[in-house]
């Protein structure tokens, strides 16, 4: 006895299907079912051809196809047939129209869309953990964003802010006795952005995080003369580097980031 055959049939990539009949399939210990994935169905020609093969094989078809008229003209043509078919997300998207009132896109793939986007924001949130805090230079050729200041100006958290936006940045603390690694000024200026800030709003932000260590306000880290000169050196550099500059004192870390997205698409427009 030939061994039975499912066809799964998909107008998109198919895995969604195929996971769906694959999880039915393990009830019955495999019972020596064998899987065959059509991907891209997007036609009723292709429709005709699946079938023939399906008749062919006296096999029976398991469907993810989300356009109402290719999944009435499959069941249609499978009744003619006398083949069985069954439709796996045909029904709950009929359930979840009546449920929510609302009418279903009715387009292919876009469940792949959806993760390939998740992924990309996973991507994105791993490489601002990896190239945080100027950890490794290389990774400043690599971003799409790279965010330069001095000491808690918010970088890290913008950072991580424009990773979920998909966006790779990577970010440089400016320290006057460190010299900027060379990869920073090849970096275009288009994808650097430099964070500057009052000296007064930087000195209040670092005595309170020495006092949240449990810390002496007065160390040097919290010194106004101190601050002034590092920014003082901060200014050195973007001026080197020409790159737009954005003034943090008063802003949220979601305005900053609106500031540089609205720059980027001035950018790209």
């Amino acid at each position: 006895m030939s061994t039975p055959i499912i066809y799964v049939v998909s107008d998109s990539v198919g895995e969604t299907a195929e996971l769906v009949t694959k999880a039915a399939i393990s009830q019955f210990n495999g019972s020596g079912l064998t899987l065959k994935r059509f991907p891209y169905v997007e036609d009723k020609e292709h429709i005709d051809e699946v079938l023939s093969l399906v008749s062919h094989d006296k096999g029976m078809v398991a469907y993810t196809l989300v356009k109402p008229d290719m999944r009435t003209y499959l069941r249609e043509r499978a009744d003619e047939e006398g083949i069985q078919a069954v439709d796996l997300i045909g029904p709950i998207i009929d359930q979840i129209q009546i449920f929510s009132g609302k009418k279903p896109l009715c387009e292919p793939g876009l469940v792949r869309k959806l993760d390939e986007d998740y992924f990309k924001k996973v991507e994105a949130i791993e490489f601002a953990v990896k190239y945080d805090d100027g950890r490794d230079p290389r990774g400043l050729l690599k971003a799409d964003i790279v965010l330069i200041g001095v000491s808690r100006t918010s970088k890290t958290p913008l950072s991580q802010y424009l990773a979920h936006k998909r966006l790779k940045v990577a970010n440089v603390p400016l320290v006057p006795e460190v010299d900027p690694p060379e990869e920073l000024y090849k970096v275009p200026i288009d994808r650097c952005f430099g964070l500057k800030i009052s000296p007064e709003k930087l000195n209040n932000i670092r005595r309170e995080r020495l006092l949240s260590l449990g810390l002496n306000d007065q160390a040097s880290y919290a010194n106004i003369e101190r601050i002034k000169e590092e920014l003082t050196f901060f200014e050195k550099i973007v001026k080197k580097i020409k790159c737009p500059v954005i003034d943090v004192t008063n802003k949220a870390v979601e305005e900053t980031a609106n500031v540089i997205l609205n720059y980027i698409q001035k950018g790209r427009s």
